[in-house]
């Protein structure tokens, strides 16, 4: 007789509810990790090590329902099967037609790929994810090279690993004070076609960045983040002045409140500057952004503003509203929202593998879906990975971006998608 297992489901986070209703083939709300190996991907082995990791995360065998007031994830049998890479990246995951897995591995030549669809996960959770399938291929792949498997240091508990932190965190009568609001610069230009997206991938040394932020006494966030506004700066009219640049910028909050969730549990602060009545030389932009920065990135400030965001699903007369009528609100909110920032901004920071590994691996990188422009960056070993996504044709910025660093003395490879519009 076959037991089946039975059916366990989980309420979207507080920080997921809004990818469903704003999903759409220009944006999938769909997120790329990917590691390069020194050598080429073998798929046997890599479905092998797929199968280790799913079941050390079992919260990712989901699919993902619409109930009456709120859509939740819903445990399935589905396996999980590696794919030889043939879609663009980030293309659409989430299909409320189908009853599908809500991520993929891929491969290709050396590069092991892992796409997510936000609302399962956020870059922290997804890059565990990665880190731990990259730590099973590499332990079959060269078991005989290796004298002793190395031990993961992601040892957190199933129950820690599906935590929803946002409602462990959240404190009802702590919420942020309202900030007043402007509309942002916007980018403009040509879309690329068939809802695709161009990828502009920088890696550099970690070193020579960090040597730079350094002698502006700044962070290596910090730092790039001026390096990308000022970028932006030069392509605006001066007319176009008035309105401030506005980066979006994704904070993981386990840095701020104990979590080990493999979930969703990230803020986003937004750091504004207005060219037409501040300096626009680089080292007033980047002291600007410091003091923005110690400001913000708090502990109280990030809980509060957790806080006022999460008091939406704490509202009785919101929890009785039709999720039908919520997906209406909440994308209408989503547009006008838009009109507030000009790019994103996110750095998921350095990546951790065993020491033994390195011979093997090369980088890391991610980079996300977007109707704009946004940069993802993360590091391995001495190996700093900037990615670009945008939704436009025009690379502009990107060039402006990656000469700064060029004409600092930062030497950058560069490598990029090959777009038909082009």
């Amino acid at each position: 007789m076959i037991h089946k297992k039975p059916v366990s489901w989980n309420r979207l986070d507080n920080a997921a509810k809004i990818f469903p209703p704003t999903s759409d083939k220009r944006d999938t709300k769909v997120f790329r990790f990917a590691c390069e190996l020194y050598e080429p991907v073998e798929a046997g082995i890599l479905q092998e090590a797929l199968n280790k990791t799913i079941e050390e995360f079992p919260f990712f065998r989901s699919i993902l329902k619409g109930g009456l007031f709120w859509y939740y994830l819903e445990s399935c049998s589905i396996k999980p099967h590696v794919k030889l890479e043939s879609n663009p990246p980030c293309s659409t995951i989430y299909d409320h037609n189908v009853k599908g897995l809500l991520f993929e591995v891929t491969y290709y030549r050396n590069r092991i790929n892992f796409e997510v669809y936000h609302a399962l996960t956020d870059g922290t959770g997804a890059l565990q994810f990665l880190r731990s399938l990259v730590f099973h291929y590499i332990n079959l792949r060269y078991a005989d090279d290796l004298e002793s498997p190395p031990i993961f240091d992601y040892d957190a508990s199933m129950a820690q690993r599906v935590a929803d932190s946002f409602e462990k965190y959240y404190l009802k009568d702590k919420k942020q004070d309202k900030k007043k609001k402007h509309f942002a610069y916007k980018l403009k230009g040509q879309k690329v076609s068939e809802n695709r997206i161009k990828v502009i991938e920088g890696v550099v040394s970690v070193k020579s960045v960090l040597n730079e932020a350094h002698k502006y006494n700044a962070t290596l966030t910090a730092f790039l983040a001026a390096v990308l506004m000022c970028s932006i700066s030069k392509e605006m009219a001066q007319r176009e002045k008035k309105r401030p640049v506005v980066l979006s910028i994704p904070v993981n909050l386990r840095k701020y409140f104990l979590s080990e969730t493999a979930r969703n549990f990230f803020s986003v602060v937004d750091v504004d500057y207005n060219f037409s009545e501040k300096s626009e030389k680089f080292e007033d932009v980047i002291q600007y952004l410091c003091e923005y920065f110690d400001r913000e990135l708090t502990a109280e400030r990030l809980g509060a503003r957790m806080n006022s965001l999460a008091s939406l699903e704490h509202n009785i007369f919101a929890r009785a509203t039709p999720r039908v009528v919520k997906d209406i609100i909440l994308k209408w909110a989503y547009d006008f929202s838009a009109w507030e920032n000009t790019a994103s901004l996110s750095n998921v920071g350095k990546v951790k593998m065993p020491a033994e590994f390195s011979r093997y691996i090369r980088l890391f990188d991610v980079f996300v879906s977007t109707k704009k422009l946004q940069i993802c960056m993360c590091s391995y070993e001495d190996n700093l990975t900037l990615s670009f996504t945008t939704s436009f044709v025009s690379t502009e910025i990107q060039k402006h971006f990656f000469r700064t660093l060029t004409n600092m003395g930062i030497d950058v490879a560069i490598a990029a998608n090959k777009i038909d519009d082009e």
